[in-house]
C-alpha cells in the first residue's frame, strides 16, 4: 500500500461521509437490531421479545433463524407453528437479498471481528496463520451431526452472537470470554479468521443466498486503478477478482461469489466509482481483452 492509507483516493473524491456510507448505515443496521433486543430486558419496552435464534415482535410477528431449526430438526425436535412461519419469513428475506447480508448487517459479532481487523491494521500486524475458507463448511457440519448425536441444538451453547447478548445482560463471565477469545484470534492469529474461515452461521446463510438476485456489480470496471482498497477491506477478497478483472471468457461484472456479503464497502473506498449494487440480471457478458480495448 507504500503507506497510503485505504480509502483515502476515496475520501478525496468523494468525501467522507460518502467514502463510508455503506458502513455507517450497516452499523446503525446493527446497532438497532441489538437495542431492540435489549430494550425489554434492561428497560421494559418489550418490542421485540428473545434473540436473533427466535424473536417475536409486538407480539405478532414471528422471526426464526433456520440454521437453529435446522439443528432442532436433526436433533429430532418438530418446531410448532410460530416457529415454522418465522422460518419461513427468514428464508424468503435472505434468499432474496442475500444470505451473507446476515453477517454483514445483522450480526453484532462483525463489529467486533471488524475492530480486531482495524487494530490489526493499526498495529500493523502482517503475517497469520493459515487456514482452508472450506473450514467453516466442515465446522457447519460437524454442528449438525453433533446436534444429531447429542439431541440438542449444539452451536447455542458456544454461538458467540447468544453469548454477546447474554454478557451485555448480565456481564463480564464466560460470555465475554468468547467474544474476547475471537477478537484477539482475529488480531493476532489471523485476519478475518472467525467470520472468514471457521463461523459455521456464515457458512450456512451463504449457502442460503447462494441465487439471491440483489448483488454488487462491478459495472465500471474499466476505469479501475489496481490501487487493491476493495481487496484491503473486503471480508471476503477472493470474490471480486472475477468480476473486477473478468477472469475467464465472457465473465460478466456483477459478484456471483455466494460468500460476498453485500456489505458495500467496496462501493464506500472505491474512488473511481467502480462498484455499486446490482441485480444480478445485470451482468452483461463481456471479454477482459474487449474491455480493456474500449477503457
Amino acid at each position: 500500500m507504500n503507506g497510503k492509507r485505504i480509502g483515502q483516493e476515496a475520501i478525496a473524491n468523494k468525501g467522507w461521509l460518502n467514502a463510508h456510507r455503506w458502513l455507517i448505515l450497516r452499523r446503525i443496521s446493527q446497532l438497532t437490531i441489538l437495542g431492540l433486543f435489549l430494550l425489554g430486558p434492561l428497560a421494559g419496552i418489550w418490542i421485540v421479545k428473545g434473540n436473533l435464534s427466535y424473536s417475536y415482535t409486538l407480539n405478532t410477528l414471528p422471526l426464526a433463524d433456520p440454521y437453529v431449526m435446522l439443528q432442532s430438526l436433526v436433533a429430532g425436535h418438530l418446531p410448532e407453528t410460530l416457529g415454522l412461519i418465522g422460518v419461513g419469513i427468514v428464508l424468503a428475506f435472505y434468499l432474496l437479498v442475500g444470505g451473507r447480508v446476515y453477517c454483514s448487517w445483522v450480526c453484532p459479532v462483525n463489529m467486533v471481528t471488524d475492530a480486531a481487523g482495524w487494530l490489526r491494521e493499526r498495529l500493523g500486524i502482517k503475517g497469520s496463520a493459515q487456514l482452508s475458507r472450506q473450514m467453516r463448511y466442515w465446522v457447519l457440519a460437524m454442528t449438525l451431526i453433533g446436534s444429531a448425536v447429542t439431541g440438542t441444538v449444539l452451536w447455542e451453547f458456544i454461538n458467540p452472537v447468544s453469548m454477546l447478548h447474554r454478557g451485555l445482560l448480565f456481564g463480564m463471565g464466560a460470555a465475554w470470554a468468547i467474544v474476547l477469545a475471537i477478537f484477539l484470534f482475529d488480531v493476532f492469529v489471523m485476519s478475518r479468521g472467525w467470520c472468514g474461515r471457521l463461523c459455521p452461521v456464515g457458512a450456512f446463510y451463504s449457502l442460503l443466498g447462494r441465487w439471491s438476485p440483489l448483488r454488487v456489480s462491478a459495472r465500471q470496471r474499466s476505469a479501475c486503478n489496481d490501487c487493491m482498497d476493495c481487496f484491503e477491506v473486503c471480508p471476503e477478497p477472493q470474490v471480486i477478482r472475477p468480476a473486477l478483472k473478468g477472469e475467464g471468457k465472457g465473465v460478466g461484472p456483477v459478484i456471483l461469489a455466494a460468500n460476498c456479503t453485500n456489505c458495500g464497502r467496496c462501493i464506500d473506498v472505491c474512488g473511481k466509482n467502480v462498484f455499486r449494487f446490482a441485480l444480478r440480471s445485470d451482468n452483461p457478458a463481456t471479454t477482459g481483452a474487449s474491455e480493456k480495448a474500449s477503457a
